[in-house]
């Protein structure tokens, strides 16, 4: 038996759209599979799908991907290719084009939250950014 577990994406026809736009945006992605209903894909490994569902649903920031980085120029690269036509919010977060939330956010954030001295200066400082500046938070 093969249980597997995927988001399920909501478009209002954009469904074939959005999923060659994040294939285009997240390395070793590509299409799986399509029709005019659904289109499924994969992100760096992982499955997904697009519906064509409709204007009935929206996304909202109550379900958001975290693209996790290691380095400042990843930050930068997701945050300019996402974000690109869509909302950027502080903390790193952003809406897409389509209107899926997304923050984008250094690896080392949770071992800097980690430490109750620097901690509360780590968040002073990220409170105060848009797109996170690792070196920022680094040095806080």
């Amino acid at each position: 038996m093969s249980n597997q577990i995927y988001p399920c994406l909501w478009f209002d026809g954009k469904a074939k759209a959005a999923a060659e736009y994040y294939c285009s945006v997240f390395k070793d992605s590509k299409i799986t599979a399509e029709n005019p209903m659904v289109v499924t894909f994969e992100l760096m490994g992982k499955k997904f799908m697009a519906l064509n569902g409709g204007p009935k649903y929206k996304f909202s920031p109550a379900t958001s991907f975290v693209v996790e980085c290691n380095t400042q120029e990843e930050i930068d690269y997701y945050w300019e290719k996402l974000g690109d036509g869509g909302r950027y919010d502080q903390c790193g977060w952003l809406d897409d084009k389509f209107g899926m939330s997304w923050q984008i956010v250094p690896a080392v954030l949770g071992k800097l939250m980690s430490d109750p001295q620097k901690a509360p200066r780590v968040v002073e400082a990220f409170m105060k950014m848009n797109k996170f500046d690792i070196a920022a938070l680094e040095n806080a």
